[in-house]
């Protein structure tokens, strides 16, 4: 029957405070400065997004020595290194920083930790942008831990001084089955002071857990090289969903996907504009999926302060 088809529609989807937050600095910074506008690295991993900014004049590149002296250059919202802050200085460039305030968080974590001499075993990707910089706070009381396979590697110097943190846009529960191998090896493992993975991470997971049950098919929209995007397709999987895939645009959607399905989940990862998901459901629609059913597991109202060179000047009296 063509008119059971429908759509279950995941809510909170898309951006996130410290996307929304990191991608208004560059715009911002344009409007203020001109271009060119250097940022380092992708400013948050949506092909789309970068691609929108580039036509607008922001010039990405992987390294600060690929900035000319003296240049404006912003840095992305997953957050960089001592060592990055340090070689843009050399250059006297002028820096604006988009890290997320909760990657700045567990930066702040891991140097107060490292400053009271703990291994900190740092539960992330290995070579993501975020781990890096994390790491790099403080490369010799650091190790990362790659999910739970990782945790046999682990050496440390004294079980009764050991932390995990992690970075936040990981797996709610792959994250906390490798915490519990990481206790079973380190019975004496600290949790760090406040949970490291983000609100919207854990958001977006939540609301695809609800839905994936009652789909054939669920759609995530996002960027092969986003880890919060990645994590959704796998919660999907694990929770019911026969199939999904990651895709950045409608375009990207093999019409074979939809052979057979009644029921197609849709949601996007947290560097998304909704935009892109809007296309999606405007070619579900044309392929008899019109019947758009919202499922919302909480709402959002979380938003950040841009960084401080960008803010209005205070009218002083």
């Amino acid at each position: 029957m063509a008119d059971s088809k429908r759509v279950l529609l995941a809510s909170p989807r898309g951006y996130c405070a410290g996307v929304d937050r990191a991608v208004e600095t560059v715009e911002r910074t344009l409007d203020k400065h001109g271009a060119p506008v250097y940022v380092r690295k992708e400013i948050v991993h949506n092909r789309h997004v970068v691609e929108t900014l580039q036509e607008r004049g922001a010039i990405f590149v992987d390294e600060t020595d690929q900035v000319p002296e003296g240049a404006i250059v912003v840095f992305s919202a997953h957050g960089v290194s001592p060592e990055v802050h340090k070689t843009a200085e050399e250059r006297q460039l002028r820096t604006i920083d988009a890290t997320c305030p909760l990657v700045t968080k567990v930066h702040q974590e891991a140097k107060r930790f490292a400053r009271d001499d703990y291994d900190i075993i740092l539960i992330g990707h290995e070579g993501h942008e975020e781990v890096e910089g994390t790491a790099g706070e403080a490369p010799r009381h650091i190790q990362v831990v790659d999910g739970p396979d990782a945790v046999d590697d682990v050496q440390v110097r004294d079980e009764s001084r050991v932390i995990w943190l992690s970075q936040t846009t990981l797996s709610v529960d792959e994250t906390m089955e490798t915490v519990h191998r990481l206790r079973e090896r380190f019975p004496l493992l600290n949790d760090p002071p406040s949970d490291d993975i983000c609100y919207a991470t854990q958001n977006r997971q939540v609301a695809v857990k609800a839905l994936a049950p009652e789909c054939d098919l669920v759609i995530v929209v996002g960027s092969q090289n986003s880890s919060n995007s990645q994590r959704l397709v796998e919660v999907a999987l694990q929770n019911g969903a026969q199939a999904s895939y990651l895709v950045d645009y409608a375009r990207d959607i093999d019409l074979a996907w939809l052979d057979g399905v009644t029921t197609v989940g849709v949601t996007s990862g947290a560097s998304v504009p909704e935009v892109l998901v809007r296309g999606v459901l405007d070619l579900l629609a044309e392929h008899g999926y019109e019947d758009v059913q919202s499922v919302t597991t909480a709402q959002e109202t979380l938003t950040f302060a841009l960084p401080r060179e960008l803010r209005p000047a205070r009218v002083t009296r």
